[in-house]
């Protein structure tokens, strides 16, 4: 059974005036605030626009706000005071994702009913148990929890009720039976499972036990299909001829993109680097010269290996924290002293120092509004400050722990400074790849030898 929820007009533009505002552009570095209560100078823009219920004025407010892991949003609601007509919705102020993502939530007791919970329009909600599934586009994106998700659905099953009552009074009663279940289900008596799988890659579900692995929440990033392209409105890219073959190794390579904070025009540089005892790298670095920002990103220049790695390093000195170190986007990281993990495509693909890694790790986990806001649990925020200062201590050399990379398709390297002779603090280990973690790279439907057999000239 699916739902396609309440009937919402989008943000009405008919008719629209904007209320007085004081005079002058803001920077572009100040639209989107990172999500704080504290923030006073955080303010929803007010719109005068249409409404589409009793066709009189209303007043729509916009608030452009950052949300971790998620990027950019913009919330909009919608109230009209002659009819008592209301609604919100979110919408992505961010690019579509390179992959997209997968959240199954096992939902085992009421305090998961809470989780915040950040749903696109392209996202597909679906209830296995109950073989329940709300598609893609079929209602507006929302900033919510699990039970409002549930909530939502409910209402959108509940809106033509009536109607079908007078029309169709055995469908109507099926769906009271379905609704009832629905309700049982924010109970919580048995568990179940929600699945959020959303090909654009914008939609998020909160990990309370942050910046530990949550056990009951499965995140997984896939290659879009062409259907989803297509849904998405992404034109695939044409076959291009193969340029004859250039020595790039001596060479910086430019193009022209766009900033991922500000959107204003940028430059990206390309350069392919051989490191020693490894193997070739592409390294990706972008300058904006509007608001400052700086990112760079490392690809791995060749192909996937026939074997994961896994090194576990022993930190011991504070000499390791100069270690050179390549991540991988399928590079898992865990400090087993710290009880943390992060997955793989968390940071994106790296070429930095350990110390780096290890700062980078702790602006992540210490930068979380829902971590550190009005939305954190109690004790929570002394968690994350005791993991903070544990993290420090291990970049200072005060506390020995062990720092392990997990990457299936071993494109992942951390210098032994010992070369070419054996590191006794660190261990690398090649191992044969499960099943799954095929999956997960896209290998267990890649066939790379005989394919010409099973192309048959068509006539």
């Amino acid at each position: 059974m699916s739902a396609s929820g309440a009937v919402e007009p989008g943000p009405p533009g008919a008719a629209a005036a904007l209320s007085p505002a004081p005079t002058g552009p803001p920077s572009a570095g100040h639209l989107f605030r990172p999500i704080s209560a504290e923030d006073e100078e955080q303010q929803p823009t007010e719109i005068e626009s249409l409404c589409m219920n009793c066709y009189s004025n209303g007043m729509t407010r916009l608030l452009l706000t950052k949300i971790p892991f998620f990027k950019e949003i913009i919330v909009s609601s919608f109230s009209c005071e002659h009819c008592g007509w209301s609604n919100t919705e979110i919408q992505s102020a961010g690019r579509i994702q390179d992959q997209g993502v997968r959240y199954a939530l096992s939902v085992r007791g009421l305090e998961d009913m809470n989780r915040e919970v950040v749903k696109t329009d392209s996202a597909t909600t679906r209830i296995p148990e109950l073989d329940f599934e709300i598609p893609a586009f079929s209602q507006k994106g929302a900033l919510t929890t699990v039970e409002g998700l549930i909530n939502r659905a409910i209402s959108g099953l509940e809106q033509d009720q009536p109607e079908r009552r007078a029309k169709e009074e055995a469908i109507a009663e099926r769906i009271d039976e379905f609704i009832i279940k629905l309700k049982e289900l924010k109970k919580v008596a048995s568990p179940f499972t929600l699945i959020i799988d959303d090909p654009s890659g914008n939609s998020f579900v909160e990990n309370p036990h942050a910046p530990r692995k949550d056990d009951a929440l499965v995140i997984t990033h896939y290659n879009r299909t062409l259907q989803q392209e297509e849904m998405l409105g992404l034109q695939a890219e044409a076959p291009e001829e193969k340029p004859e073959e250039e020595d790039l190794r001596n060479e910086v390579l430019q193009f022209n993109t766009n900033c991922p904070e500000c959107n204003a025009p940028a430059q990206t540089n390309m350069k392919l680097v051989q490191i020693p005892h490894f193997k070739e790298v592409i390294i990706m670095a972008t300058n904006c010269e509007n608001c400052g920002h700086r990112t760079n990103e490392v690809k791995s220049g060749g192909a996937v290996e026939p074997l994961g790695t896994k090194i576990t390093l022993c930190i011991t000195d504070p000499s390791d924290m100069t270690r050179d170190l390549l991540k991988s986007e399928t590079c898992s990281v865990e400090i087993p002293e710290l009880e943390f993990e992060m997955g793989m495509a968390v940071l994106g693909g790296k070429f930095t120092t350990l110390e780096g890694l290890l700062k980078d790790i702790r602006e992540l986990v210490t930068k979380n509004p829902f971590t550190f806001g009005d939305s954190s649990s109690p004790g929570q925020s002394e968690k994350l400050q005791e993991f903070s200062q544990k993290l420090d201590q291990i970049i200072e050399g005060n506390m020995k722990a062990h720092f392990i990379m997990n990457d299936p398709a071993g494109n992942s390297y951390l210098q032994n400074v010992y070369a070419p002779e054996e590191d006794p603090e660190m261990k690398v280990e090649r191992y044969k790849r499960t099943f799954d973690q095929n999956e997960e790279l896209g290998l267990n439907d890649m066939k790379t030898e005989g394919y010409e057999a099973g192309l048959a000239p068509q006539r």
